[in-house]
């Protein structure tokens, strides 16, 4: 009973992280809430992890997942660019903006939707996933707080988090198959594509630090299209 479990309560464990990170995110305390997200993350990969291992996956345990995913990956990523585009309107009359930030939450749902409901999202994602939306988001505030006046110039700007939110809104549901890190063995044929992005984006941690995870999703993509295009060809 307890071992069947455990893969809920690491999934409890995320969704917790989730709801704290949604408080602190409306105290503006964003860096808290990005390091949330990172814990949450490691939850979010140990319960798979352990559900596959254990042998003791249930539908109970999918719609749960779901559903701390979307407080932790679609609601708190949605007010953290939020929090971001009230700190770049420079007057109250001007507050609407931000609420197309909200976006993210709503297409966050529409691709959990879809992931339980995609027998073709078995080996690979459709879309990209939500953690790594997240995990680019949380990244945001991060930079801010770390790296030269370039960087928040850039990223505080009314603009540029519109079409942020657009985007990844956009890339949330497309239609295209992307990379998952799910080893039905490890040798190097036929996870071709997995280890390289495993590999680059150790590289890219240790060169770039915060400034890799922008760069991480983008590789992310253009190794889940040329894995696609390689495919195909086959």
């Amino acid at each position: 009973m307890i071992r069947r479990n455990i893969p809920n309560a690491l999934t409890c464990g995320n969704l917790l992280c989730g709801c704290v990170g949604v408080v602190e995110a409306f105290h503006n305390n964003l860096l808290l809430s990005c390091a949330l997200i990172g814990v949450a993350l490691i939850f979010d990969f140990l319960d798979g992890f352990l559900a596959r291992t254990l042998k003791v996956s249930s539908a109970i345990g999918k719609d749960l997942d779901s559903l701390a995913d979307m407080v932790t990956f679609g609601l708190l990523p949605a007010i953290i660019v939020y929090q971001l585009l009230m700190q770049s309107i420079p007057d109250l009359f001007g507050i609407w903006k931000a609420y197309p930030a909200f976006i993210i939450a709503i297409f966050s749902a529409l691709r959990l939707a879809k992931f339980n409901n995609d027998p073709r999202q078995s080996d690979s994602f459709i879309g990209v996933p939500t953690p790594a939306n997240a995990m680019l988001i949380a990244s945001l505030p991060l930079i801010v707080h770390t790296q030269d006046e370039f960087w928040k110039d850039l990223i505080i700007n009314t603009n540029n988090l519109l079409i942020l939110s657009a985007v990844m809104s956009f890339l949330l549901v497309m239609e295209m198959p992307m990379i998952a890190l799910k080893f039905k063995n490890f040798a190097w044929r036929g996870n071709e594509a997995r280890f390289l992005l495993i590999i680059l984006t150790v590289v890219l941690l240790f060169t770039l630090k915060i400034l890799a995870v922008p760069a991480i999703l983008i590789l992310y993509i253009l190794l889940s299209a040329a894995e696609n295009l390689r495919k195909k060809r086959a």
